[in-house]
């Protein structure tokens, strides 16, 4: 077990252009799980490499434990990978898979064998040990990767979209086992994905990247109450927060026809007389005297749950505007409501710079703009 560092680690594939990773400084604590998350493109699955040793690292320094492993070969960096496709041998056994790299590390065949049925216990694979990959359902599959990484005791397992090639119920039961055995196990973990779910329900943090910079590293609760800046807001949270741009006076906003009034100092930090109000859907009421009118496009049941989409009216939005309401008796398709947030839960945003205005925000957090929030919405799409 060891932590890791990425102190200002840089990959550079082409001289003159945006790296890919950019001056990346992330702390990552022994038997710490920290999830990497971001759009396609953003250099998750980059970041993971370098530490891997599969990528160089250009500028800056990756340390494991203490030590400068920038240019240590990946089989000399005690790292264990589990990818996507499994990687696994179609003609060997679950146990020969799983004990493969003790082999060639020249592990005796009783050690070997006693680490494979220790991890095979954890794994619950005792009864497949025998069978060839063919044989298993892909959650299987995905536990033959674990167990392989898990009988080398390594310092620190990195895992690349492990779960991207199951289905959907299988995904929730297997992430949840993933995230338990590696707490279990008490072994530093870095977990890429592309799924934010995924990422709010398995990591100690979680880690958003856009463009190869570090926008917000925090625990999930904290990226969910507090996002640093408008990219954040739009990119965690399932559906994604709304986002809206009106005026201001230095007290209140206009939402529609009436004033809402802002505690503290907020709006005096803003760079023009409009600002980004961020909602997210469960802090709307419906049904208030006061508040915008909007006609209802699209109603989702969920059961307990149902979210409703549309157009508010006289106000300038990135994408329609969603609100969570009661499954049992949601609005339809072509009705009115009149919507009013929940002043108390609203989040506030520069509308030049993107970044949070009321609460505070670490110094590094990087400018977002509201191009940022307008690519989320058309990649949603």
């Amino acid at each position: 077990m060891a932590s890791v560092t990425y102190d200002a680690a840089s990959r550079i594939y082409t001289p003159g252009a945006r790296p890919a990773i950019n001056q990346l400084h992330l702390e990552i604590a022994d038997g710490e799980f920290l999830v990497l998350v971001g759009p396609s493109g953003c250099g998750k699955s980059t970041a993971l490499r370098m530490l891997a040793g599969l990528e160089e690292v250009n500028e800056g320094r990756i340390l494991i434990g203490g030590e400068d492993v920038s240019h240590v070969s990946p089989k000399d960096r005690d790292i264990a990978m589990v990818f996507q496709n499994y990687a696994l041998y179609p003609h060997m056994s679950v146990a020969d898979n799983m004990g493969f790299a003790l082999k060639i590390a020249g592990v005796d065949k009783d050690e070997r064998r006693r680490r494979v049925e220790d991890a095979a216990k954890l794994l619950d694979l005792e009864d497949y040990l025998d069978r060839k990959p063919k044989a298993l359902s892909g959650g299987q599959r995905q536990r033959v990767a674990m167990g392989r990484a898990i009988v080398r005791s390594p310092k620190v397992f990195l895992m690349d979209e492990p779960l991207s090639n199951l289905d959907a119920k299988l995904r929730v039961q297997t992430r949840t086992q993933i995230a338990a055995l590696t707490r279990k196990l008490a072994v530093t973990t870095v977990y890429v994905t592309h799924d934010q779910v995924e990422a709010m329900t398995m990591g100690d943090r979680v880690c958003v990247l856009k463009d190869g910079v570090l926008q917000q590293v925090d625990s999930p609760r904290n990226l969910y109450d507090a996002p640093a800046n408008v990219f954040v807001a739009g990119f965690i949270g399932s559906p994604a927060m709304n986002l809206l741009q009106v005026e201001h006076d230095g007290r209140s906003i206009q939402l529609g026809n009436d004033r809402f009034e802002i505690t503290g100092d907020a709006l005096k930090k803003t760079s023009s007389n409009k600002v980004v109000v961020g909602i997210r859907p469960e802090d709307i009421d419906l049904g208030s005297e006061s508040g915008i009118d909007m006609d209802v496009d699209l109603t989702e049941e969920l059961g307990a749950d149902a979210h409703i989409f549309g157009e508010p009216k006289n106000l300038d939005t990135f994408q329609p505007l969603v609100v969570r309401v009661d499954g049992r008796r949601p609005p339809l398709r072509g009705d009115v409501v009149r919507i009013a947030p929940k002043m108390d839960r609203i989040h506030l945003f520069d509308v030049e710079t993107g970044l949070r205005l009321n609460g505070d925000i670490p110094d590094h957090t990087p400018h977002a703009a509201l191009s940022d929030v307008e690519a989320l919405a058309d990649e949603e799409e």
